[in-house]
């Protein structure tokens, strides 16, 4: 499960460079909407609808069935890019829990330049590097779903701590 802090559209970019693995990204339904982007999102990632519970629970075992043909997981879980002030939203649980009952470790990454080289304000940004780092596994074998929010915000605070 591959997760990271959530700023710019470079964060898509930056994780398909930085993975070494194939993966799949989980995203908002919402986004298909976006004219040319859409036509590609829809057909590479697990759509989540996340007002409907059926929708979240399908999500599962589209992504059991993406594992088990030896691809990764990836999930920003601020789901959404916080507004521009905002170091590091709240997480929400679904990579957590998916982890936990896919017994696959969480791998955070830190996108520490992405919101000064392309953030989401109009004639912002400018060029420059872009830096990454890829923390240490969380691994989640023995956890159970009541560990869902020691491991959410164990993950929460290593980014965080980069981040400031």
């Amino acid at each position: 499960m591959l997760v990271a802090n959530h700023t710019s559209m470079l964060d898509i970019m930056l994780m398909l460079h930085v993975s070494k693995n194939p993966f799949v990204f989980v995203g908002k339904k919402e986004l298909v909407k976006i004219p040319i982007f859409g036509f590609f999102y829809k057909r590479v990632c697990i759509l989540v609808d996340r007002d409907s519970v059926k929708s979240r629970t399908g999500v599962y075992r589209r992504a059991q069935r993406r594992l088990d043909q030896g691809l990764s997981i990836c999930i920003f879980p601020e789901g959404g890019v916080p507004d521009e002030e905002v170091v590091l939203d709240s997480f929400k649980d679904g990579a957590f829990k998916m982890a936990i009952t896919h017994k696959i470790p969480v791998v955070p990454m830190t996108f520490y330049d992405n919101k000064k080289r392309f953030s989401f304000t109009f004639y912002s940004g400018g060029p420059g590097r872009i830096r990454v780092r890829v923390h240490q596994f969380f691994e989640t074998g023995i956890l159970s779903p009541e560990d869902t929010s020691t491991l959410r915000e164990g993950v929460r605070d290593v980014i965080l701590e980069e981040l400031i």
